[in-house]
Protein backbone atom coordinates (compact mmCIF):
# COMPACT_ATOMS: atom_id res chain seq x y z
CA UNK A 1 0.00 0.00 0.00
CA UNK A 2 1.87 3.24 -0.71
CA UNK A 3 2.05 5.80 1.21
CA UNK A 4 0.31 9.38 2.56
CA UNK A 5 1.34 12.08 0.95
CA UNK A 6 1.77 15.22 3.30
CA UNK A 7 0.68 17.78 1.43
CA UNK A 8 3.16 21.02 2.66
CA UNK A 9 1.15 23.15 0.28
CA UNK A 10 -2.13 22.59 1.96
CA UNK A 11 -0.94 22.94 5.24
CA UNK A 12 1.17 26.48 5.06
CA UNK A 13 -2.07 28.19 2.86
CA UNK A 14 -3.94 27.21 6.22
CA UNK A 15 -1.03 28.57 8.45
CA UNK A 16 -1.03 31.43 6.34
CA UNK A 17 -4.42 32.18 6.26
CA UNK A 18 -4.63 32.34 9.91
CA UNK A 19 -1.54 34.89 10.36
CA UNK A 20 -3.61 36.81 7.88
CA UNK A 21 -6.04 37.43 10.42
CA UNK A 22 -3.27 37.68 13.40
CA UNK A 23 -1.81 40.12 11.37
CA UNK A 24 -4.86 42.56 11.01
CA UNK A 25 -5.02 42.37 14.69
CA UNK A 26 -1.75 43.79 15.65
CA UNK A 27 -1.25 47.14 16.85
CA UNK A 28 2.24 47.77 14.37
CA UNK A 29 2.65 45.73 11.14
CA UNK A 30 5.69 43.39 11.78
CA UNK A 31 8.15 44.09 9.05
CA UNK A 32 11.35 42.00 7.55
CA UNK A 33 14.25 43.17 6.16
CA UNK A 34 16.13 41.01 3.93
CA UNK A 35 20.00 41.23 2.80
CA UNK A 36 21.05 39.22 0.02
CA UNK A 37 24.90 39.46 -0.67
CA UNK A 38 25.89 38.33 -4.32
CA UNK A 39 24.52 36.82 -7.17
CA UNK A 40 23.02 33.46 -6.55
CA UNK A 41 20.21 31.86 -8.45
CA UNK A 42 18.65 29.63 -5.55
CA UNK A 43 18.98 32.47 -3.19
CA UNK A 44 17.07 35.04 -5.41
CA UNK A 45 14.35 32.19 -6.06
CA UNK A 46 13.85 31.78 -1.83
CA UNK A 47 14.19 35.52 -1.35
CA UNK A 48 11.55 36.01 -3.86
CA UNK A 49 9.39 33.61 -2.55
CA UNK A 50 9.31 35.33 0.84
CA UNK A 51 8.58 38.39 -0.19
CA UNK A 52 5.70 37.01 -1.59
CA UNK A 53 4.56 35.62 0.91
CA UNK A 54 4.62 38.26 2.84
CA UNK A 55 2.70 40.43 0.91
CA UNK A 56 0.20 37.50 0.92
CA UNK A 57 -0.40 37.35 4.64
CA UNK A 58 0.15 41.49 5.03
CA UNK A 59 3.73 41.80 6.77
CA UNK A 60 5.92 44.63 5.48
CA UNK A 61 9.15 43.67 3.53
CA UNK A 62 12.34 45.53 2.25
CA UNK A 63 15.15 43.76 0.27
CA UNK A 64 18.85 45.22 0.37
CA UNK A 65 21.08 43.73 -2.23
CA UNK A 66 24.84 44.29 -1.76
CA UNK A 67 27.61 43.42 -4.33
CA UNK A 68 29.41 40.48 -3.38
CA UNK A 69 33.06 40.77 -4.36
CA UNK A 70 33.49 44.23 -2.81
CA UNK A 71 31.38 44.44 0.33
CA UNK A 72 33.20 44.18 3.63
CA UNK A 73 31.95 42.18 6.89
CA UNK A 74 31.83 45.59 8.68
CA UNK A 75 29.41 47.02 5.86
CA UNK A 76 27.12 44.62 6.72
CA UNK A 77 27.58 44.88 9.98
CA UNK A 78 26.20 48.23 9.82
CA UNK A 79 23.20 48.06 7.52
CA UNK A 80 22.17 45.60 10.24
CA UNK A 81 22.82 47.71 13.05
CA UNK A 82 20.57 50.25 11.30
CA UNK A 83 18.04 47.55 10.71
CA UNK A 84 18.52 46.36 15.02
CA UNK A 85 17.12 50.21 15.67
CA UNK A 86 14.28 50.61 13.23
CA UNK A 87 11.17 50.20 14.65
CA UNK A 88 9.25 49.50 11.69
CA UNK A 89 11.50 46.01 10.76
CA UNK A 90 10.60 43.16 13.53
CA UNK A 91 12.65 40.47 11.61
CA UNK A 92 16.28 40.34 9.89
CA UNK A 93 17.34 37.88 7.55
CA UNK A 94 20.78 37.71 5.88
CA UNK A 95 20.03 34.99 2.78
CA UNK A 96 22.87 32.04 2.44
CA UNK A 97 25.25 31.40 1.35
CA UNK A 98 27.68 34.20 1.67
CA UNK A 99 30.77 34.80 -0.31
CA UNK A 100 34.09 32.91 0.93
CA UNK A 101 35.43 36.33 2.26
CA UNK A 102 32.63 36.98 4.90
CA UNK A 103 32.58 35.50 8.37
CA UNK A 104 28.91 34.10 8.35
CA UNK A 105 28.43 33.86 12.12
CA UNK A 106 29.71 36.83 12.67
CA UNK A 107 27.27 38.80 10.56
CA UNK A 108 24.64 36.51 11.78
CA UNK A 109 25.40 37.30 15.67
CA UNK A 110 25.00 41.23 14.49
CA UNK A 111 21.21 40.17 14.25
CA UNK A 112 19.55 41.34 17.50
CA UNK A 113 18.48 37.94 18.93
CA UNK A 114 14.73 39.05 19.41
CA UNK A 115 15.06 39.85 15.62
CA UNK A 116 16.74 36.89 13.87
CA UNK A 117 13.59 35.54 12.44
CA UNK A 118 16.04 32.51 11.04
CA UNK A 119 16.55 31.19 14.97
CA UNK A 120 20.30 31.76 13.63
CA UNK A 121 22.33 33.68 16.26
CA UNK A 122 24.61 32.11 19.50
CA UNK A 123 21.70 33.41 21.70
CA UNK A 124 18.64 31.18 19.72
CA UNK A 125 20.55 28.54 18.72
CA UNK A 126 21.70 28.34 22.52
CA UNK A 127 18.35 29.00 24.33
CA UNK A 128 17.01 26.06 21.77
CA UNK A 129 19.64 23.85 22.66
CA UNK A 130 18.80 24.10 26.49
CA UNK A 131 15.11 23.17 25.36
CA UNK A 132 14.01 26.50 25.89
CA UNK A 133 11.69 27.66 22.70
CA UNK A 134 10.99 31.16 24.20
CA UNK A 135 13.21 32.25 21.55
CA UNK A 136 13.10 31.66 18.01
CA UNK A 137 13.39 28.38 16.39
CA UNK A 138 14.99 28.25 12.61
CA UNK A 139 11.79 27.90 10.19
CA UNK A 140 12.51 24.46 8.62
CA UNK A 141 12.79 22.48 11.70
CA UNK A 142 9.80 23.60 13.41
CA UNK A 143 8.00 23.32 9.50
CA UNK A 144 9.61 19.73 9.90
CA UNK A 145 7.28 18.74 13.57
CA UNK A 146 4.64 20.23 12.09
CA UNK A 147 4.42 18.33 9.11
CA UNK A 148 4.33 15.29 11.15
CA UNK A 149 1.88 16.75 13.82
CA UNK A 150 0.10 16.47 10.47
CA UNK A 151 -0.20 12.62 10.36
CA UNK A 152 -1.75 12.52 13.53
CA UNK A 153 0.86 10.07 14.70
CA UNK A 154 2.29 10.43 18.28
CA UNK A 155 5.83 11.54 18.61
CA UNK A 156 6.65 9.92 22.09
CA UNK A 157 8.34 6.70 22.27
CA UNK A 158 9.31 6.56 18.80
CA UNK A 159 12.75 6.17 17.20
CA UNK A 160 13.11 9.12 14.95
CA UNK A 161 16.68 9.80 13.17
CA UNK A 162 18.28 12.60 11.54
CA UNK A 163 20.33 12.46 8.20
CA UNK A 164 22.53 15.60 8.59
CA UNK A 165 23.79 17.69 11.59
CA UNK A 166 23.50 21.31 10.07
CA UNK A 167 22.82 24.45 12.24
CA UNK A 168 19.96 25.00 10.33
CA UNK A 169 18.28 21.97 10.11
CA UNK A 170 19.48 18.54 11.66
CA UNK A 171 20.79 20.03 14.61
CA UNK A 172 17.75 22.02 15.66
CA UNK A 173 15.25 18.79 14.37
CA UNK A 174 17.11 16.94 16.72
CA UNK A 175 16.35 18.93 19.75
CA UNK A 176 12.83 19.52 18.53
CA UNK A 177 11.75 15.72 18.54
CA UNK A 178 13.74 15.20 21.77
CA UNK A 179 11.31 17.30 23.45
CA UNK A 180 8.34 15.83 21.70
CA UNK A 181 9.88 12.33 23.51
CA UNK A 182 11.05 10.69 20.65
CA UNK A 183 14.67 8.89 21.30
CA UNK A 184 16.66 10.72 18.42
CA UNK A 185 19.60 9.69 16.20
CA UNK A 186 21.48 11.91 14.19
CA UNK A 187 23.37 10.28 11.24
CA UNK A 188 26.12 12.50 9.50
CA UNK A 189 29.08 11.65 6.94
CA UNK A 190 31.10 9.65 9.59
CA UNK A 191 28.25 7.63 11.04
CA UNK A 192 28.71 3.69 10.39
CA UNK A 193 26.12 1.82 9.45
CA UNK A 194 23.64 4.46 8.13
CA UNK A 195 21.52 2.37 6.49
CA UNK A 196 20.64 -0.44 9.26
CA UNK A 197 20.19 2.74 11.46
CA UNK A 198 17.04 4.20 9.31
CA UNK A 199 15.80 1.08 9.23
CA UNK A 200 15.18 1.67 12.56
CA UNK A 201 13.17 4.77 12.33
CA UNK A 202 9.40 5.32 12.81
CA UNK A 203 10.36 9.18 11.42
CA UNK A 204 12.90 9.51 8.92
CA UNK A 205 14.09 13.39 8.20
CA UNK A 206 16.42 13.42 5.43
CA UNK A 207 18.43 16.85 5.15
CA UNK A 208 21.87 16.26 3.70
CA UNK A 209 21.79 17.59 0.17
CA UNK A 210 22.41 14.48 -2.14
CA UNK A 211 19.56 13.45 -4.46
CA UNK A 212 17.79 10.28 -3.89
CA UNK A 213 20.15 9.17 -0.67
CA UNK A 214 17.45 7.17 0.92
CA UNK A 215 16.44 3.82 -0.84
CA UNK A 216 13.64 2.04 -0.06
CA UNK A 217 15.43 -0.45 1.92
CA UNK A 218 16.79 2.15 4.27
CA UNK A 219 12.81 3.04 5.58
CA UNK A 220 11.11 0.88 7.94
CA UNK A 221 7.57 -0.05 6.72
CA UNK A 222 5.09 2.62 8.14
CA UNK A 223 7.47 5.44 9.01
CA UNK A 224 7.46 9.05 9.01
CA UNK A 225 9.23 9.99 5.79
CA UNK A 226 10.57 13.56 5.83
CA UNK A 227 12.41 15.39 3.08
CA UNK A 228 14.28 17.99 3.42
CA UNK A 229 16.92 18.46 0.54
CA UNK A 230 16.37 20.49 -2.18
CA UNK A 231 18.78 19.15 -4.82
CA UNK A 232 18.74 20.74 -8.49
CA UNK A 233 19.46 18.50 -11.61
CA UNK A 234 19.07 20.77 -14.38
CA UNK A 235 15.41 22.11 -14.60
CA UNK A 236 14.13 19.30 -11.82
CA UNK A 237 14.40 19.93 -8.44
CA UNK A 238 15.17 16.51 -6.74
CA UNK A 239 14.77 15.33 -2.82
CA UNK A 240 17.27 13.51 -0.57
CA UNK A 241 14.78 10.65 -1.06
CA UNK A 242 14.00 8.31 -3.78
CA UNK A 243 10.37 8.92 -3.70
CA UNK A 244 8.82 6.89 -5.91
CA UNK A 245 10.15 3.86 -4.39
CA UNK A 246 10.10 5.15 -0.77
CA UNK A 247 6.74 5.92 -0.74
CA UNK A 248 5.71 2.23 -1.11
CA UNK A 249 6.84 1.01 1.82
CA UNK A 250 6.31 3.95 4.28
CA UNK A 251 3.61 5.18 5.95
CA UNK A 252 3.64 9.01 5.20
CA UNK A 253 6.01 11.08 2.89
CA UNK A 254 6.62 14.61 1.80
CA UNK A 255 7.17 15.58 -1.89
CA UNK A 256 9.96 17.38 -3.41
CA UNK A 257 8.53 19.84 -3.91
CA UNK A 258 5.42 20.74 -2.33
CA UNK A 259 6.43 19.24 0.94
CA UNK A 260 9.33 21.02 3.40
CA UNK A 261 9.49 24.07 1.50
CA UNK A 262 6.12 25.62 1.59
CA UNK A 263 6.02 24.93 5.24
CA UNK A 264 9.48 26.57 5.71
CA UNK A 265 8.33 29.69 4.19
CA UNK A 266 4.57 29.84 6.41
CA UNK A 267 6.91 29.05 9.63
CA UNK A 268 9.33 32.18 8.96
CA UNK A 269 6.27 33.93 8.65
CA UNK A 270 5.45 33.14 11.91
CA UNK A 271 8.99 33.99 13.30
CA UNK A 272 8.37 36.99 11.96
CA UNK A 273 5.34 37.68 14.05
CA UNK A 274 6.30 36.51 17.18
CA UNK A 275 9.58 38.43 16.96
CA UNK A 276 7.02 41.24 16.56
CA UNK A 277 5.11 40.52 19.80
CA UNK A 278 8.57 39.34 21.70
CA UNK A 279 9.64 43.26 20.68
CA UNK A 280 6.51 45.09 21.94
CA UNK A 281 6.81 42.83 25.18
CA UNK A 282 10.37 44.62 25.70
Amino acid sequence: MAANIIDGKKLASEIKARLKDEVKNLKQKPGLAIIIIGENIASEIYVKNKLKACEEVGIYSELRRLSGDVVSEKRIIEIIDKLNSNEKISGIIVQMPLPDHLNEQKIIDSICPLKDVDGLTTYNQGKLARGDLSGITPATPSGVIKLIESTGERFEGKRAVVLGRSILVGRPAAVLLELKNCTVTVCHSKTPNTAEICREADILIAAVGKPALVKKDMVKKGAIVIDVGINREGADIKGDVDFENVKEVAGFITPVPGGVGPMTVACLLENVIKAAKLQNKA
